[in-house]
């Protein structure tokens, strides 16, 4: 019951956001592009070092992934590894 009134929200507030968008304003000044995703750059990461994944984002520039995971180590505290990866 409750789903009802939570996409009435979402709706109206949609509707009201396309207000503020001028009919004839170019759909690029409102995209942001992205190259592509984090995960095929945290599975290499996570290959190469053997590691367990702890984030994985894209970086400012948009063009690579800040990949951080944990190793382990032979009997020693895992040490976190932190890598910029290309997307």
């Amino acid at each position: 019951m409750a789903r009802l009134p939570i996409i009435a929200i979402i709706a109206a507030t949609i509707a009201g956001l396309a207000a503020f968008v001028p009919a004839n304003a170019p759909a690029r000044d409102y995209l942001i592009l992205v190259a592509g995703d984090c995960g095929t750059a945290a599975n290499k990461v996570l290959r190469d070092t053997g590691g367990q994944l702890l984030s994985a984002q894209p970086s400012s520039d948009g063009q690579t992934c800040i990949v951080t995971v944990l190793v382990q180590g032979n009997g020693e505290r895992p040490r976190k590894v932190t890598v910029r990866v290309p997307m």
